[in-house]
């Protein structure tokens, strides 16, 4: 059986949605709770918010527009993966391991965070050179 087979195999395994309907089926995929999705799905907002903070900011010079746009977006995507990383963590159940998600919220609620601040020090910058330019 050649590697390419083994991993098609995997890929195309049902998925489950639940621990035990995982145990009971033999299978190896476990999609996760809804929690941990939700954390996942909060966490990748806020990173995109932090990535699109970082590249606003190294071009705020660069761009007609003064990196605007692009600090907005970072201000705006921070700040909902932020708020729904901090609402996750308020109402988990359990710690780490749990299956509530709590890691992929901490981890939005810093990411949040970063793409904020990005987003809010870019419209600073931005707004200084379009006032000394």
């Amino acid at each position: 059986m050649s590697v390419l087979f083994g991993l098609a195999a995997q890929a195309a395994s049902p998925v489950c949605t639940t621990a035990a309907e995982c145990a009971g089926q033999g299978v190896d995929t476990f999609l996760g709770t809804p929690a941990r999705i939700w954390a996942s799905v909060a966490a990748l907002v806020a990173l995109g918010g932090a990535v699109i903070g970082w590249l606003a900011l190294r071009s705020v010079r660069r761009l007609g527009n003064g990196g605007r746009k692009g600090a907005i977006v970072a201000l705006v995507a921070g700040l909902i993966g932020g708020l729904n990383g901090t609402v996750k963590l308020a109402v988990a159940d359990g710690g780490l391991g749990t299956g509530n998600g709590v890691f992929g919220a901490a981890l939005a609620l810093v990411l949040g965070l970063v793409g904020a601040a990005l987003g809010g020090l870019t419209l600073t910058r931005a707004r200084r050179t379009e006032l000394s330019g």
